[in-house]
């Protein structure tokens, strides 16, 4: 999965020392972020090549993380132009690009930066917030609050009834291949409670022997997936949520039109399921 980038090794503490001209510099704009290729591979600018009088990108940046020995950081390029041989490119290229350890930064990155724009302004008093020096927090200055990352916890659910499981394709979203129900965890709700409710809710099912399978980060949409795999409890008939699901199938496990990826915690569970391992 995009995770898995071993043996180099993310260290998410937050030690926000000054970047140097060797640090590596991620610039978004909206779902875009600044790189170019060297053949196949993706390449993130330094603070040396973002230099430039009295642009202030040596003052203007905020500490991210290390992979290996290498620290990355959120800059904030002042000048329109993209310096020589760096373009904006959309963020749905970290979902393939090599290596995949700089894609898994860039995506790392991007939802650390999306969770910094939306946290500018205090949501108690509507101050500007202000970074903290021993921590990742925004805090306020005039009441005091104090705003932490937050995780959205979803859950990815294979539906199997003996040699079968259920796949989906979501209504109204750009990505049309099939995938497994999913959804996210309610508030007072455990994660088994959320794969009931949502099978139920998408295709009008029950199930039973709710039993986990893995994890995974998934920057793209600020959450935390976690994999479960159930069984059918009762008829098969499917009740389709349109408003959620383009459609929703039963396959036998040797007509499963999918094929291995790298990133997703969903197409590893259909393809252990396809390959006879769950």
């Amino acid at each position: 999965m995009i995770q898995d980038i071993a043996p180099h090794h993310l260290d998410n503490a937050y030690l926000p020392v000054p970047p140097d001209k060797d640090s590596i510099a991620l610039c978004f704009e909206g779902r875009a972020c600044l790189m170019n290729k060297a053949g196949e591979e993706i390449v993130f600018p330094r603070f040396s090549d973002l230099e430039k009088d009295g642009n202030g990108i040596y003052s203007n940046y905020t500490y991210l993380f290390k992979i290996d020995e290498e620290r990355y950081y959120l800059a904030r390029k002042e000048h329109q132009e993209c310096p020589a041989g760096f373009w904006m490119e959309g963020i749905e290229i970290f979902r393939a690009a090599e290596p995949q350890y700089r894609a898994f930064a860039g995506i790392t990155g991007y939802q650390l930066y999306n969770w910094y724009q939306k946290h500018r302004y205090c949501g108690q008093c509507g101050s500007v917030t202000r970074l903290d020096s021993k921590e990742r927090m925004l805090f306020c200055e005039k009441c005091g609050s104090m705003e932490y990352p937050k995780i959205c916890p979803a859950v990815i659910i294979g539906v199997t009834d003996g040699n079968r499981i259920l796949l989906s394709k979501y209504a109204g979203r750009t990505f049309k291949k099939y995938a497994l129900l999913a959804g996210y965890t309610e508030i007072g709700e455990t994660m088994e409670e959320t794969v009931a409710r949502e099978v139920m809710e998408e295709v009008g099912l029950k199930v039973k022997n709710i039993r986990y399978y893995k994890s995974q980060p998934w920057a793209f949409t600020d959450t935390v997936l976690m994999g479960f795999y159930c069984d059918l409890d009762g008829p098969d008939k499917i009740c389709l949520d349109e408003e959620e699901l383009a459609l929703a199938e039963w396959f036998e496990r040797e007509e499963i039109p999918v094929t291995p990826s790298r990133d997703s915690l969903t197409n590893e569970m259909i393809m252990m399921f396809k390959n006879g391992k769950i």
